[in-house]
């Protein structure tokens, strides 16, 4: 039996009518939008299935497709779609480039901040421009000039690039008579010790002989000279900062880390009290980028149960934390990094170990046991080693690949402890910038040889088991902004182009393609931090964080790319700098 004619147009129209209810704009994404290049490489992936691509195809806070313009516009329109509006599609420039959200592997948040926001002594060319800086600091501050109890804190002066290579003195802060009698708190560029003044010694009042650890400078009479090195930093009465100080400082870090395309951090070194804050805050409010957090504490028993386990957590999920940070020695620039020889410059000593390696190694059992990805802060040759004996005796039979266990900063390893970092599959987290930066005086230092096996990258890439070597800068130590990393990494040169083996770089074979680069800062500090399947890459189904840069920093020539400026940084899907 035929159906009337009316009676087909009846049921057509109820059935559109249910599917406008039901899938109509009420229940579609509330934002979907395309981001092309004219042209069809412009859109760098970091996918290995699709390099490049033209547009990508945003859908909420995801990535919906890329592809060519034609692809994502297809994938946009649906069965019955006839309601929606036509897509909107944003051009970038034909010089600019998109790229996934750029990962800092390893900065200090709240420190940055702090640092920005009192005394910022990097670049000071000798003790009397710290002074400078300090008075400066001073006197535009009314409420701590009229109140010499408060305490002046700073970071950022380095020995190293004066003119007389040494440890300045407490009493060259009461040199100053502004500055006489005042709590002063001078972090060096490293964080690995600390210069204070001839008041802070008063307070503190008597020292004890030895720090395990750590070490207090002494004068030839025995006297503290206001130098605290790596673990006898703790016995400074520094105040902690209140819950405004750290939302002030995390205010500044968040508005220069999006300004120069950061969308997540790893906060290499994590205290409780800093935990609690953004716990805190990721309770009430969106965290302004994704961070990764790395607890620490300073006891030598096991304090993992002292430490929320947080996945995903928050509004929006941008708070992980799933990691510990533990230390084992100090810094090449204040000769705290544990060598296996003694320093070719100080043949009196070889370093220091922060902690006895049977201690270290029952902590990385523990926290292993317990489900935590053990980060452990390595410089010196001494120091790698001693790790890479626990990770291979901790790890053995396991499939290493699930606990991910880092080395943050790797710097010198001999050639047999790089190739066995790799075969084991532990992580190393590196810096670039270290690199350049301590390429003027690291052959002093180490002498040739061991120079040879120092900041070694390329190598890492060669001998890792996968290819991954997440970058950072560790920030506030290196500047913040990412391409600095970049141009570090593969250029090996200081941003005025210069390194002690010339124009082609400090050991230019250590330098790392571009791609690599680039890979070292999206798709590898996301493996580092388990979240691989989420970010990392412009890829279908991750979440839409992205980046547009003013220049192809992929093929300019190098001077070119210190230049580059962000226009756009994405999060979700969310411009939170600049504009498409």
């Amino acid at each position: 039996m035929s159906v009337d004619p009316p009676q087909t147009w009846i049921a057509l129209a109820v059935v559109l009518v249910l599917s406008a209810v039901l899938y109509g704009p009420s229940q579609i994404s509330t934002r979907e939008y395309a981001v092309c290049s004219p042209t069809s490489e412009g859109v760098y992936t970091v996918d290995p299935a699709h390099p490049t691509v033209q547009c990508i195809l945003v859908r909420d806070t995801h990535i919906a497709d890329t592809g060519s313009l034609a692809d994502i516009t297809a994938c946009s329109r649906g069965f019955l779609d006839f309601w929606r509006p036509s897509l909107k599609v944003s051009f970038i420039d034909p010089k600019s480039i998109i790229v996934p959200g750029l990962a800092d592997a390893h900065a200090h948040v709240l420190s940055y901040g702090s640092v920005k926001l009192n005394v910022d002594l990097s670049g000071c060319t000798s003790k009397q421009e710290v002074l400078e800086r300090l008075v400066d600091f001073v006197t535009a501050r009314p409420d701590i000039l009229s109140d010499p109890s408060t305490w002046i804190e700073g970071m950022g002066w380095d020995h190293n690039i004066w003119a007389v290579p040494e440890y300045p003195h407490a009493d060259d802060l009461d040199a100053e008579p502004l500055l006489r009698g005042r709590r002063i708190y001078l972090e060096r560029i490293d964080c690995h010790v600390a210069w204070v003044s001839r008041r802070v010694l008063q307070l503190m009042g008597e020292l004890p002989n030895t720090v395990n650890g750590g070490q207090i400078v002494r004068d030839g009479s025995a006297n503290p000279t206001g130098i605290f090195v790596d673990k006898a930093k703790s016995l400074i009465p520094v105040p902690s900062p209140s819950e405004a100080d750290m939302l002030r400082y995390f205010d500044k870090t968040v508005k220069d880390a999006l300004a120069v395309g950061l969308t997540s951090i790893h906060e290499a070194s994590t205290d409780p009290d800093a935990i609690e804050f953004y716990k805190q805050y990721a309770e009430s409010e969106k965290l302004p980028l994704r961070l990764y957090l790395m607890g620490h504490l300073s006891p030598a028993e096991y304090w993992g149960d002292k430490l929320p386990r947080l996945v995903d957590y928050g509004v929006g999920g941008r708070l992980n934390l799933r990691s510990i940070k533990l230390f084992v020695d100090g810094s090449l620039g204040s000769s705290g990094a544990a060598l296996l020889e003694p320093y070719s410059d100080n043949p009196a000593t070889s370093g220091i170990m922060r902690i006895q390696e049977d201690v270290l190694s029952d902590l990385v059992k523990r926290f292993h046991a317990n489900g935590w990805q053990v980060n452990i802060h390595c410089t010196g040759d001494r120091a790698n080693r001693a790790v890479l004996d626990i990770f291979e005796d901790v790890f053995a039979g396991t499939n290493i690949s699930e606990a991910r266990p880092r080395i943050e900063h790797a710097q010198i390893m001999t050639p047999e402890d790089l190739e066995r970092m790799g075969r084991l599959g532990v992580i190393p987290s590196v810096q670039p910038t270290h690199a350049t930066s301590d390429m003027w005086y690291a052959e002093q230092r180490l002498g040739p040889e061991r120079t040879r096996g120092a900041y070694a990258y390329r190598t890492m890439i060669q001998t890792s088991r996968n290819q991954i070597v997440p970058l950072g800068s560790d920030f506030p130590v290196e500047g913040i902004n990412p391409l600095l990393g970049f141009y570090a990494a593969v250029t090996r040169l200081s941003v005025s182009g210069q390194s002690p083996h010339g124009p082609q770089g400090w050991y230019p074979e250590q330098r790392l393609t571009r791609f690599q680069a680039l890979k070292g800062m999206t798709l590898d500090a996301a493996y580092a931090s388990f979240s691989e399947s989420v970010i990392g890459s412009l890829t279908m189904g991750k979440k839409a964080d992205f980046v547009v840069l003013d220049r192809d920093i992929m093929t300019v020539p190098e001077p070119e790319i210190l230049g580059t400026k962000v226009l756009a940084t994405v999060i979700d899907g969310e411009v939170v700098y600049g504009g498409l």
